[in-house]
């Protein structure tokens, strides 16, 4: 089982639907949307959930109104402005609630408020969820609003993704990544056999494709890229391909702008089934490039420098 994860330095570049793509033409596999932040590969693969499972690492604390005296020393000791005073009636005994958004979980106020008044509970931050698509077993998962340990949640969803590759006997598990270089792109590469960059001749995506090809050298990922819509900016995707040759990464195709990207995604349907057949030729490609350059590195981490 070897894990070939798809990123990009920036959102827009195509990454997803290329992934869609991808699976077709990888089946069986598994296909997991490490993306959590901003999922969206659900809406172009065909999928039928089979299990919802809820995602908790953090606690939240709450106050009780008719336990609590109003001496006000959460408030005081709140470093993060979390606890708020209501008064209702002028001169009246303010009421002390926790502001949920705010409150970073630390439990200080649930350990010294004197009237044990305050509860530091487990809060569901999101939902992971297995699901089964026509090419296999595909996780995904969202995470709630203003919520954190998103690097920690793409470490839920490939451990059980490996669990699904294993049972299936799929040979690989192919990962949508989130754009950046933030947790939960590290989240996604860490241990990873593989990594292809997508990416497009814009200034803002060859800076961000740089950051992501020094983070893989740092974790020791062996790297590829493709570049989507070349043909928008020829010299800029020529930079592109100079600065892999610098590099020695392998750039893998070169995929012109098409509307039908922005079709599919319409339809809710994958890339492939509607491309004109030179555009299924090069995905093709892509994908026989990818698998080859997996196959002659193997599964091990550092094995070469990217």
């Amino acid at each position: 089982m070897r894990e070939v994860v798809v990123a990009s330095g920036k959102g827009g570049t195509g990454k997803t639907s290329l992934v869609g793509s991808l699976a077709r033409l990888a089946a069986p596999a598994v296909v997991v949307d490490c993306d959590v932040d901003a999922a969206n590969l659900h809406l172009i693969v065909e999928h039928e959930v089979l299990e919802t499972h809820d995602f908790s690492t953090s606690r939240r604390a709450s106050i009780d109104p008719a336990q609590c005296s109003a001496c006000g020393l959460c408030r005081e000791l709140c470093r993060f402005g979390a606890v708020t005073a209501r008064t209702d009636d002028p001169g009246g005994i303010p009421v002390y609630a926790v502001e949920p958004f705010s409150c970073e979980g630390c439990g200080l106020c649930s350990r010294l408020c004197p009237d044990k008044a305050i509860a530091f509970e487990p809060v569901i931050s999101g939902q992971w969820f297995r699901s089964r698509s026509t090419g296999g077993p595909f996780l995904h998962a969202r995470l709630g609003v203003a919520e954190s340990n998103s690097g920690r949640l793409v470490s839920v969803l490939r451990e059980q993704a490996r669990a699904e590759a294993e049972a299936d006997g799929c040979e690989f598990v192919l990962i949508d990544g989130s754009p950046g270089v933030g947790c939960p792109v590290i989240a996604s590469i860490t241990n990873a056999a593989y990594l292809l960059i997508v990416t497009e001749p814009s200034l803002s995506a060859l800076h961000d494709m740089r950051r992501l090809v020094r983070l893989a050298e740092q974790f020791r990922v062996p790297t590829g890229i493709c570049i989507n819509k070349f043909d928008l900016n020829g010299g800029l995707t020529m930079h592109i391909e100079q600065y892999a040759r610098e590099h020695e990464l392998p750039v893998h195709g070169r995929i012109p702008f098409d509307p039908t990207f922005v079709q599919a995604q319409r339809e809710g349907r994958v890339y492939l089934d509607l491309a004109a057949p030179e555009r299924v030729a090069e995905i093709e490609r892509i994908w026989a490039g990818v698998r080859e350059a997996v196959t002659a590195v193997g599964s091990g981490v550092g094995q070469f420098r990217v």
